[in-house]
């Protein structure tokens, strides 16, 4: 099977016209919804299940009490 782009979805644009409209389009989202398409583009950037995030390896930090003086 194969796909077709349908290249009428699109028009051209210069970059300062597409950012402004990008900006526009992610303004008028809930904080909610902003989050989760950072949740899936995160999860698509590091390859791992979209709700199920990589737990923090804790075995590389440590705390120690700082010395004043």
């Amino acid at each position: 099977m194969s796909y077709r782009v349908d290249k009428t979805a699109f028009k051209a644009q210069t970059a300062s016209e597409a950012s402004a409209q990008h900006a526009r389009y992610y303004r008028s989202l809930s904080w909610q919804e902003r989050l989760k398409i950072a949740n899936y583009l995160n999860s698509i950037a590091f390859n791992y299940p979209e709700n199920r995030p990589p737990l923090m390896d804790k075995t590389m930090f440590s705390v120690r009490a700082r010395k004043d003086g």
